[in-house]
C-alpha cells in the first residue's frame, strides 16, 4: 500500500503536459483511457483526509486537452455550454481552462462521461 501512496505522491507532481503524455502512453499500452484509471485513483490520494474528498458537493471540471479530436471536443464544448463557435473552439485551444464550475457531482460526471467520449481528456477539481 505503500507503493500505491508513493506513486499516487509522484503523479500528483506531472504537470498538465506530463499527464496527457502519461495518459495516452497509457491508453497506448493498455488499450482503455487513462482518465478512468485516474478518477479511480483520485480518491486514494487523499490518504489520510478520509471522508473529506468524498464530501464535497461542488466540482469544476477543467478541459485539460483535446486529445488530438479538437472538432469533436469544441462541438462537445458547445453544447455543455451554450457557448458560440469562437468561444468553444478558444476554450478547448486554451486548455486547460474550466469547462464549468461549481455544479454537482452527478452533471460533473455528466460533462466528463461527454467530453471523454468526443475524444477529450478532462479533469474534476
Amino acid at each position: 500500500m505503500a507503493d500505491i501512496a508513493k506513486l499516487v505522491e509522484e503523479l500528483s507532481k506531472l504537470t498538465v503536459m506530463e499527464a496527457a503524455e502519461l495518459s495516452k502512453a497509457l491508453e497506448e499500452e493498455w488499450g482503455v483511457s487513462a482518465a478512468a484509471a485516474v478518477a479511480v485513483a483520485g480518491p486514494a490520494a487523499g490518504g489520510g483526509d478520509g471522508g473529506a474528498a468524498e464530501e464535497k458537493d461542488e466540482f469544476d471540471v477543467i478541459l485539460t486537452g483535446d486529445g488530438g479530436k479538437k472538432i469533436q471536443v469544441i462541438k462537445e464544448v458547445r453544447a455543455i455550454t451554450a457557448l458560440g463557435l469562437t468561444d468553444a473552439k478558444a476554450l478547448v485551444e486554451g486548455a486547460p481552462k474550466a469547462v464549468k464550475e461549481g455544479v454537482n457531482k452527478a452533471e460533473a460526471e455528466e460533462i466528463k462521461t461527454k467530453i471523454e467520449a468526443a475524444g477529450g481528456t478532462v479533469e474534476l477539481k
